[in-house]
């Protein structure tokens, strides 16, 4: 998988930038998570890149990775975790990746190596509902997977109005800090959410 990771960055770094400059929807984060998991026993995290894309766009994807990969150590540093490198045995993986404006099937696009997209079962209700609601527009979306259990555990998708990356990324800043909020999602959320996953049962194929 490490031999990936250029791949990973370079894929989500060209394809959030595509997000930042045409998306026009006002901020927007929604978290979905899976309501059985103990998420006290995360104490380490590390990063596994993005998916790679044959999408070539003129931006500075060192500088759209710098600025995400620091948002999101800095909100999970805050959650009592700290970051670890993927040969440290994390705890967590945390992958991003964009459902691009353009409307493309996702699960058959790029390289996914040993984690799938999740968006199937009980994910796939979020992510059509987000899906539909920035059909042209395009979402970030924030993994993180248990490695031992190559399950996710909890997504962040996050719809922002940015013209100006350099002058908007402040927004997109506070909007990501506020989705973080939700992590980890206490008693009461779990709950909730476990009866909507009753309620919504996924459907069979």
């Amino acid at each position: 998988m490490s031999s990936n990771r250029p791949s990973f960055k370079l894929w989500f770094a060209l394809s959030f930038a595509i997000f930042l400059v045409v998306s026009p929807l006002v901020g927007k984060t929604v978290a979905d998570f899976d309501p059985k998991t103990n998420f006290s026993r995360y104490k380490t995290f590390a990063f596994a890149g993005g998916v790679e894309n044959l999408l070539m766009f003129e931006v500075n994807p060192g500088l759209v990775s710098e600025r995400v990969h620091r948002t999101v150590n800095r909100e999970l540093t805050q959650k009592g975790l700290h970051e670890v490198q993927m040969n440290q045995n994390p705890d967590l993986l945390v992958r991003f990746w964009a459902n691009p404006s353009a409307q493309v099937n996702v699960a058959t696009m790029g390289e996914w190596g040993a984690y799938k997209p999740y968006i199937d079962s009980y994910w796939a209700r979020t992510y059509e509902e987000v899906s539909t609601s920035s059909r042209k527009e395009g979402a970030l979306l924030i993994d993180l997977v248990d490695p031992k259990s190559k399950t996710l555990v909890w997504r962040l998708y996050l719809i922002h109005k940015i013209s100006t990356p350099d002058k908007e990324w402040k927004k997109a800043d506070d909007e990501l800090s506020k989705g973080f909020e939700s992590y980890p999602p206490s008693e009461k959320e779990k709950e909730e959410k476990q009866k909507e996953r009753e309620a919504h049962p996924p459907q069979a194929d």
